[in-house]
């Protein structure tokens, strides 16, 4: 039996929508990530992309549990000694709620030369509405998991 390699003429790619008000932000990042990746494929091929479109709505009504709104905090440095910066998650929702989740997503993707591709099939609108009709995507409802 051969080991299947996917040719770029194999890869067929879908389009689906996420709610980013029906999970937390990690859990609905994980299942971005998976998407982006094409990890539920049977053609998955590492070295080749072949994940998926995601988009992701209702970013301004982003959900995550604990204290995560106040202890979250995200860095960046201007290069030059003492220029570092710090915004905690509630102040980044309120600036602009994309980059909250494109950052997560982007963390959860293998840093090698196909990530920028795959954050490039990402689409994150803070609002309900999206400009991808045309694709005809699919609703993704993420699974409620039931203790027992």
């Amino acid at each position: 039996m051969k080991t299947f390699s996917a040719k770029p003429t194999d890869i067929k790619r879908q389009w689906y929508v996420l709610d980013a008000s029906e999970a937390p932000l990690g859990r609905s990042s994980t299942v971005v990530a998976s998407l982006l990746l094409g990890k539920g494929k049977p053609s998955l091929t590492p070295h080749m992309d072949g994940g998926d479109y995601a988009i992701v709505i209702n970013a301004e009504r982003l959900v995550v549990t604990g204290n995560k709104l106040n202890g979250k905090i995200y860095y960046r440095h201007s290069g030059y000694p003492g220029g570092i910066y710090q915004r905690t998650l509630s102040e980044q929702v309120q600036l602009d709620p994309t980059k909250a989740i494109i950052s997560a997503v982007r963390g959860m993707l293998p840093d090698n030369k196909l990530r920028k591709g795959r954050l490039a099939r990402l689409n994150v609108y803070a609002g309900a509405e999206h400009t991808h009709g045309g694709q005809n995507p699919t609703e993704y409802k993420f699974e409620r998991k039931v203790k027992s």
